[in-house]
């Protein structure tokens, strides 16, 4: 990780407000597209979308599930999911302070989402994070994110090298597999942007 959590969380922070009017990009907007369709919630499911930034995620599948579960680790982007659940009048939805290895949640839960949040930790912190994940129980873990499809450019990347750590798909696919569960499918938005579906193996 090349900046510890609290310095990330400070940073999101203090863009909060801001933040809805700058995600323009055709690569994060198709992301957030294919996590929201590859979720794909049932009316009794309950899902956990981490690194929920101001809600993006959580809000596109609240209609179809029965709960969602926002956690981050900025308090800014936190105050501000829960200023437009309550303006949209949105009751199945809350938001509170969790991360990829802790994500404060106390029971089960159908499906994890995630979208250009991981791309912070290290490799084997996202082993570690999807370790933790699986010990939910999902039956489908989304993750949307930066990951590398082929070299990194370090000429033109897609993501901020100071303050990311991609990983490559090999090593998500990997991790996802140690943990118990298979890909089905494999969105490359960019070379160094996508989406990652993954099952679990003894999901019926």
């Amino acid at each position: 990780m090349k900046k510890s959590l609290d310095e990330h969380a400070e940073r999101f922070s203090a863009h909060a407000d801001a933040y809805d009017e700058n995600q323009d990009s055709a690569a994060y907007r198709a992301c957030v597209d294919f996590v929201v369709e590859h979720a794909a919630p049932e009316t009794d499911d309950v899902v956990l979308d981490l690194g929920t930034g101001t809600g993006a995620i959580a809000f596109a599948l609240a209609p179809d599930a029965r709960e969602v579960i926002g956690r981050d680790i900025s308090d800014g982007m936190l105050d501000k999911a829960r200023e437009k659940a309550e303006e949209r009048g949105v009751g199945n939805v809350s938001f509170d302070d969790g991360r990829f290895r802790a994500p404060n949640v106390d029971r089960s839960v159908d499906v994890v989402t995630s979208n250009f949040a991981m791309h912070h930790l290290g490799d084997d912190e996202k082993r570690e994070a999807i370790d933790t994940i699986a010990d939910l129980g999902p039956r489908r873990i989304v993750l949307g994110d930066v990951m590398l499809f082929g070299d990194d450019d370090p000429d033109a990347p897609f993501y901020s090298p100071e303050v990311d750590d991609p990983a490559t798909v090999g090593v998500l696919a990997d991790a996802f597999t140690d943990s118990g569960y298979a890909l089905t499918a494999v969105e490359m938005v960019t070379e160094q942007a996508g989406v990652l579906v993954a099952d679990r193996l003894d999901s019926d």
